[in-house]
């Protein structure tokens, strides 16, 4: 029955400094601390209507929104983890929009804490996500679309390395407006070749 799903443990990935895991009711309070800390760095990128409401907040919606992405995780069309580092909450990654048949791709998105920007834990949770996406999930194609100007989030992809495929003009509406984003894309080809580069900088222990 699609509207009501039996949760099951929780998905962990982990990295070098960071765990990935998927999030639950327990969670709330550690997410809500940083999101309220954090609104004013985290709300100007989301995407929404114009003259609608930030997305609500309350551990109602909270929780309503895990259950959401339970649902996504069973039916393999999206996963999203909060970002742990040291048993605290620092951020959240997602792998969404999953299509599979001829096209094989998906989506990711990432949001850290303000305090911890800078500091290699998105880049580092990518790589992470790229992993399970390629070797788990075995996709062909993981995209990570941003506004042009949103240059922390930009930098993320940089230090990566992953390509950028150009401006897709008024690509998603964000707070209000039909905002440009700069496309970036790797291949499971890519992957292989980059797979030893990639995990060694950011996932082997040192």
């Amino acid at each position: 029955m699609i509207g009501r799903v039996a949760r099951s443990a929780p998905l962990e990935l982990r990295g070098r400094r960071v765990r990935l895991r998927t999030l639950g009711e327990d969670d709330y309070g550690g997410w809500i601390a940083v999101r309220r800390r954090c609104r004013d760095w985290l709300v100007p990128w989301e995407p929404r209507p114009a003259g609608a409401a930030a997305a609500p907040e309350d551990r109602a919606s909270f929780v309503a929104r895990c259950g959401a992405r339970e649902r996504e995780r069973h039916l393999g069309a999206g996963f999203g983890f909060g970002i742990f580092v040291d048993g605290w909450l620092a951020g959240e990654i997602t792998l969404s929009s999953i299509q599979r048949g001829p096209f094989q791709n998906g989506f990711v998105g990432y949001w850290v804490d303000r305090d911890r920007a800078g500091t290699g834990l998105a880049p580092e949770s990518v790589v992470v996500v790229l992993q399970f996406a390629f070797d788990e999930l075995r996709l062909h194609r993981v995209e990570i679309a941003i506004v042009p100007r949103n240059r922390s989030s930009r930098r993320v992809v940089e230090k990566l390395g992953i390509r950028d495929e150009g401006i897709a003009l008024r690509f998603l509406e964000i707070d209000g407006r039909w905002e440009d984003h700069v496309r970036y894309a790797i291949t499971a080809e890519e992957w292989a070749e980059r797979n030893d580069e990639l995990v060694g900088a950011w996932l082997v222990e040192r």
